[in-house]
């Protein structure tokens, strides 16, 4: 027999490929002949309709909607989640020999007909599906923080070459317009103006992308605008990537909700183009601005005068509550308090010594320690971890240590109830010890590009060590306790994986 088959998971890298040659190997060994699309995270190339008018059947091994599945109708399928395609590709296929035996169901319109009835293929409830939205939206935005973290650290790595004594102040404070008035091919302190602007220019997309791409996968491509203008908004009223995964829920379910209006035959052709992003980011941006907005301006306010109480009266127990503050949203409201705290209380810093300066040198280190935690994590207990969070895991390295909080994003994004707390923790060891060692700082950023001008500085190191340990162990204890059945099997994936690579 001749069957197409789609396979996606949840973030498109390893299982939509595993499944995909899973599929194929096992076809070719039962003697049918089996063609998969991969709606993956690099794109995906459509079958052929050719190929699809003459297939016999079709396999969905899917976990996410499959993408234009109107081309596949009147065609007898099996629909199973990826992992089962990766684990018994060949019961799989077998499941659908008999559906197809079984014939299309009457009326030629598409419908599952399982070859097992006692075990029909289950739906996913709607923790599954929430899991699912989620993440796509952090598959989508993976790139973006990769792409934008590295190039920023690499603006503070030539920074400290071309401006030895101070490069991630200066390369902070250079005005951005030199790069198209006045821009020196030869000049390396352009070279890291410019690699640290893109990067953060590139950064600047994080949230929205993850807005936009849980909308996305909510909606398919109707959900697009309202998220990316939901992710914006929620980055402009402070409310950072929680924000951001709160607007993207909200563009996705008000667009699905307008896509299934029963309207008049004459508007339905501008619904798609029209109405439905026009209505749903009205809906979107008015919740933003109104609802989510305020309440994060309150917290900002409210954060700043708590902190400017506190004063330096008592410096551990300020830098354990400023490591805790930095971990907890990565870039959002309570995190910039923390740190426009420490950043504009530099101005009255004489010296490293300074009670000002060790509150920036403990917001600093506690902010490098999430994806530094991380980074830890997925090289301790790999399994544990997707082959997405794994790559991911290796880019984290560099951005924590260049103090760059958001690589730590996709991860709490994707499993926030375990990575938050964790790195919270973490977090509040490494501030409290930099205050109780007296390590002092007056970079407001540069992460270990900045260790030569810390007080104390292999202090300092073995604080952002100390809770790098902490909250790494922390991570790997959290994600031992209640895992799911997806990440119980991912063990087991892997070493399908091997034996079919290799």
């Amino acid at each position: 027999m001749k069957f197409v088959a789609v396979s996606s998971c949840p973030t498109g890298i390893a299982h939509t490929y595993m499944a995909a040659e899973a599929l194929e190997t096992a076809g070719k060994e039962m003697g049918h002949e089996v063609i998969v699309e991969t709606q993956g995270s690099a794109g995906s190339t459509p079958l052929d309709p050719a190929v699809i008018a003459a297939a016999d059947g079709v396999i969905y091994a899917a976990d996410l909607e499959v993408r234009d599945k109107g081309r596949f109708a009147g065609k007898p399928f099996v629909d199973v989640g990826v992992k089962k395609a990766v684990h018994d590709a060949k019961a799989v296929i077998e499941e659908a020999v008999e559906a197809v035996k079984a014939g299309p169901p009457a009326g030629g319109a598409a419908a599952p007909v399982a070859a097992k009835p006692a075990e029909p293929p289950k739906k996913a409830g709607a923790g599954t599906r929430i899991r699912q939205y989620l993440m796509t939206g952090v598959s989508y935005m993976i790139p973006f923080v990769a792409a934008g973290g590295i190039l920023i650290a690499m603006g503070f790595l030539l920074a400290s070459i071309a401006w030895p004594e101070n490069g991630a102040i200066e390369v902070t404070a250079v005005d951005q317009s030199v790069l198209w008035t006045s821009f020196d091919w030869g000049d390396l302190q352009h070279w890291s103006v410019l690699l640290f602007r893109i990067g953060v220019f590139a950064f600047g997309f994080l949230v929205p992308a993850l807005s936009a791409y849980i909308a996305y996968a909510i909606a398919d491509r109707p959900g697009i605008v309202p998220g990316f203008v939901g992710g914006s908004i929620a980055v402009a009223v402070g409310a950072g990537f929680l924000g951001g995964i709160a607007t993207g829920f909200l563009a996705g379910f008000a667009a699905k909700w307008l896509a299934t209006r029963d309207v008049p035959k004459a508007v339905r052709g501008v619904m798609p183009v029209v109405v439905i992003p026009l209505v749903s980011t009205l809906i979107t941006g008015t919740v933003a601005i109104l609802i989510i907005g305020p309440p994060m301006s309150a917290i900002n306010d409210g954060l700043s005068s708590w902190l400017n109480g506190l004063g330096g009266s008592a410096l551990v127990p300020l830098g354990i509550i400023l490591g805790l503050m930095m971990c907890f949203d990565l870039g959002g409201p309570v995190n910039k308090v923390a740190y426009v705290f420490a950043v504009t209380g530099l101005a009255n810093a004489g010296d490293v010594g300074a009670t000002e300066a060790r509150i920036m040198a403990a917001v600093m280190a506690a902010g490098m320690i999430p994806p530094l935690a991380i980074a830890l994590a997925t090289v301790l207990r790999r399994k544990l971890f997707s082959e997405a969070e794994r790559e991911s895991g290796k880019s984290a390295w560099l951005l924590g240590a260049s103090f760059i909080s958001e690589g730590a994003i996709p991860f709490a994004a994707a499993d926030p109830i375990r990575i938050i707390p964790a790195s919270m923790a973490g977090g509040a060891v490494t501030g409290g010890l930099v205050m109780a060692f007296g390590s002092g700082t007056l970079a407001p950023h540069g992460g270990i590009w900045v260790t030569p001008l810390i007080g104390q500085p292999f202090l300092f190191l073995l604080a952002i060590l100390a809770g790098m340990v902490v909250s790494a162990l922390l991570i790997v204890v959290a994600k031992n306790i209640g895992r799911n059945p997806q990440e119980e099997t991912l063990e087991e994936a892997e070493s399908v994986e091997a034996l079919m690579h290799g």
